[in-house]
């Protein structure tokens, strides 16, 4: 049985500095891409129909000094915009999936909460959790939702 993702809604600020001089560790979300056609007339009819919040979940880790970058880490299909993925996701199918670490110059202004400080050791077991992620993307079940939930919490201790 699935667990169920957390869901994010706190619009509490972020702190403007992590305390320690320890990274902080944020969630954001961004609405879903998909290319235009078949695949977004499919994402938007999911969308009306309420079948699932068509937002992608990250992870992203802010270091104290502002002249460092931000390191995002996010679970996503290995080809997000194509047709056949929507297909599969919008038919409860697994399709190749992909952990990705990117970095980000500042965090997003919108939909991004702060949960926590990163454990002294966080950014190992971060990465460690990432190599060790399962890669079949399957929504609703095994997807950025639940990627995120288990990245914050092996990084930071929260949930």
């Amino acid at each position: 049985m699935a667990s169920s993702p957390t869901t994010f809604t706190s619009s509490s600020p972020a702190p403007a500095v992590p305390q320690n001089g320890r990274d902080a560790v944020y969630v954001a979300a961004v609405p879903l891409r998909v290319a235009g056609g078949p695949a977004q007339m499919m994402m938007s009819a999911a969308h009306n129909l309420n079948l699932w919040d068509l937002q992608h979940y990250m992870v992203a880790l802010k270091p104290p000094s502002p002249h460092n970058q931000i390191i995002v880490y996010d679970f996503q299909p290995q080809n997000p915009e194509d047709v056949w993925v929507a297909i599969a996701a919008l038919s409860s199918q697994s399709v190749p999936g992909v952990v990705l670490e990117r970095n980000l110059k500042r965090l997003p202004s919108k939909s991004c909460w702060f949960v926590g400080l990163l454990r002294p050791e966080g950014l190992e077991v971060a990465k460690e959790f990432n190599r060790l992620w399962p890669t079949d993307l399957k929504i609703g079940h095994h997807d950025c939702r639940h990627y995120t939930d288990g990245n914050t919490f092996v990084s930071s201790g929260m949930e």
